[in-house]
């Protein structure tokens, strides 16, 4: 059976659009962090809200990652470690911790953060990923 994980965004403002991750039990593990909402533009927007299947591949930068499928008009979408909207490049941001960084709102602990989004899938290569406002 695929896991149904969630991401609730709570917050879109200029340094990106945050959310909340919750696990296939709808308990919350982690924080994410997106470019803001652009109209999907490749590589600088973050991704409509929907539901969408993620699917486990080797990132020649990232690794071990999940890349988010069938998205309209796009595609290496991945999940990965980063602090700021400038990390993304139109990919999602794990997180434990909201905290500013400079004159920005940013996410921190983003290795703890996507390590326990990896341990949450360890056995699984695919997962079904719903995105949508709090």
């Amino acid at each position: 059976m695929v896991k149904i994980f969630t991401i609730k965004r709570i917050a879109y403002i200029q340094d990106g659009t945050f959310g909340v991750f919750l696990d296939e039990n709808n308990i919350p593990f982690a924080l994410t962090l997106e470019r803001e909402w652009l109209k999907n533009q490749r590589g600088i927007s973050c991704i409509p809200d929907g539901v969408y299947i993620c699917s486990r591949i080797a990132s020649p930068k990232f690794g071990n990652t999940f890349e988010v499928k069938n998205v309209p008009n796009r595609s290496e979408i991945l999940f990965h470690k980063g602090n700021l909207s400038d990390d993304t490049h139109g990919c999602i941001l794990v997180g434990e911790q909201f905290e500013p960084i400079g004159n920005k709102t940013a996410i921190i602990s983003s290795t703890k953060g996507y390590g326990e989004f990896l341990n949450k899938l360890k056995d699984d290569n695919h997962f079904e990923l719903k995105i949508k406002k709090a």
